[in-house]
């Protein structure tokens, strides 16, 4: 049994399979290093009625959750949406309705982890992680950001191509996106809430641009409503069951984890008082299954658009088409019988050679609106995790520019010696990159909050899931010296994997685990399923 102590303004958290153990302290006073990042917290406003619900503190709340949503609707989801229709027509959506439940489960453990111990993620690992372990899994943290970061900032790029006809070259967009991601971040400036009604007026353009085309298409609702209802799959093959496991790869992020424990923590929750505490829980989760609900709604949009619009078409098909309506993008079709094959870029061209140029760039405002958002939030969790791992204290213009840099060469780098019109085979090596990288944040989240039954075996199976699209990735790159390659670095990879999950079970209560007996992950951070602090 595990348990919460509040007492004088500190958390104490206690295990009694280790009550021989030493109990860490943890005050909540201002002047304490892990502070909220925002400068300012949203007060919350108090109700003298004993009313169960109130519309005034949810909307004190709802600000987090949209911001944590944005991660679903990056470039790297909608390319992702976009395939399973192509591919798969309407019968995929289960699959993403899936997904999105399994999301919205994760990062309610990931808000209540900031709630009640006013801690990020990432701060709890650098107290409860031993050096070296701490250093390599803030690196696969690292991986994971920088890889989604790729795909967003080049999203932002193609979208810019899009929109100037192909005047602003890939590398130009790239650097417009990297100056205006600095100006739009210190818009926090002018207060907090004003930054979050930035991002929901980014959602809303996403919501109406890709809303536009799904009215324009006019899919099917019946064949829509049976895909996403009846989990099933007919007629499908390996394509089909690829495409399906990186839609999970896609919706579920593993930086995404550490942002929302993050950005929870910018509300004024008195912890030492457990109704706080399980009202903010409640009212996090209420707020967070209304956001990802609208970035399904949106997800759904583009899926059905595609589905309907270009399932089983073949580049000829489409190259005629676009030859008939007189786009210049023509020879990006070739003229034989293969199935059609879209990424973003050759996404927004099809729409526009099948129902206009309006279309097209149409398209263009949407992924324009879900790069720029995702690779916002995506330098806000560059810099949480930075500063949780290693603890930094920087002024707030080194901490920007350093989390930019980061991801901003390599970026560059792509943009440069890549062509626009190829970047498919780069965008599903990020997907793989930031599959292997999500243990590293659900095993974390699992050990310090104790939820195991249901959502343990969830987050096994979301694992097993992503490690089954990284292998079948890798064996269909036929190559000898990329299989021994990647041999080497499995065993290093389930060694560290290995080492977190042992962890984790001692943590859960497998003391028999602990040969030693020294073993102090989560002997100070215990959140568990208890009626006082849960929603």
């Amino acid at each position: 049994m595990k348990r919460l102590l509040f007492h004088n303004g500190d958390i104490q958290a206690t295990h009694t399979h280790y009550s021989s153990m030493h109990t860490k302290t943890y005050s909540t006073s201002k002047d304490e290093v892990y502070t909220t990042y925002f400068e300012e917290k949203v007060p919350i406003p108090q109700d003298t009625s004993e009313t169960c619900f109130s519309f005034r503190k949810l909307w004190a709340f709802t600000g987090p959750g949209f911001l944590m949503s944005i991660a679903y609707l990056d470039p790297g989801n909608i390319e992702s949406d976009l395939q399973s229709g192509a591919k798969a027509g309407f019968k995929l959506l289960w699959v993403l309705l899936g997904a999105t439940i399994i999301g919205l489960l994760l990062q309610r453990l990931a808000a209540r982890l900031g709630v009640v111990t006013g801690m990020h993620l990432a701060e709890v690992c650098n107290r409860q992680y031993p050096t070296v372990p701490r250093i390599i899994l803030w690196l696969m943290v690292e991986l994971a950001i920088i890889g989604s970061d790729m795909q967003e900032v080049i999203g932002c790029a193609i979208a810019f191509n899009l929109l100037s006809v192909g005047r602003i070259p890939l590398w130009a967009g790239v650097l417009i996106t990297i100056f205006d991601t600095f100006v739009f971040l210190f818009l926090d400036k002018y207060g907090l809430r004003r930054l979050e009604a930035f991002f929901g007026f980014l959602i809303t353009i996403m919501a109406l641009t890709f809303g536009y085309e799904y009215v324009t298409v006019k899919p099917d609702q019946g064949q829509l409503l049976k895909g996403m209802f009846l989990p099933y799959c007919e007629g499908c093959g390996p394509v089909q069951l690829e495409q399906a496991v990186g839609i999970v790869g896609a919706v579920i992020m593993p930086h995404n984890i550490y942002l929302h424990s993050a950005l929870v923590k910018s509300r004024q929750v008195d912890r030492t008082k457990p109704r706080e505490v399980k009202e903010a829980n409640k009212y996090y989760f209420i707020e967070s299954t209304i956001a990802l609900f609208v970035s399904f709604l949106i997800n759904v949009f583009v899926v059905a658009v595609f589905a309907e619009g270009f399932y089983g078409r073949t580049n000829l098909d489409v190259h005629n088409v676009c030859n008939h309506s007189g786009s210049p993008h023509t020879h990006l079709f070739p003229q034989d019988n293969n199935t059609l094959q879209v990424d973003i870029y050759k996404g927004g061209v099809v729409l526009g050679c099948f129902f206009g140029p309006v279309a097209l760039y149409i398209w263009a405002v949407g992924i324009l609106a879900a790069g720029q958002s995702s690779t916002m939030t995506g330098t806000y969790s560059g810099q949480f995790v930075m500063e949780g791992f290693l603890n930094l204290r920087w002024s707030r213009f080194a901490r920007v520019l350093l989390t930019r840099s980061v991801a901003i060469v390599p970026t560059l780098l792509v943009a440069v010696f890549q062509d626009v019109q190829h970047l498919t085979g780069m965008n599903d090596f990020l997907n793989v990159l930031q599959s292997m990288q999500l243990p590293f944040a659900l095993i974390p989240i699992l050990t310090f909050t104790i939820s195991w039954s249901f959502r343990g075996i969830v987050i096994l199976v979301v694992c097993a899931i992503n490690m089954y699209f990284v292998v079948v990735y890798v064996t269909g790159l036929n190559s000898v010296w990329l299989y021994v390659l990647a041999a080497l670095l499995s065993v290093a990879y389930l060694c560290f994997v290995g080492y977190l999950a042992w962890q984790c079970l001692i943590a859960l209560g497998v003391s028999c685990l602990d040969v030693c007996g020294r073993v102090r992950i989560g002997h100070s951070v215990f959140i568990e399923e208890q009626p006082e602090f849960d929603s």
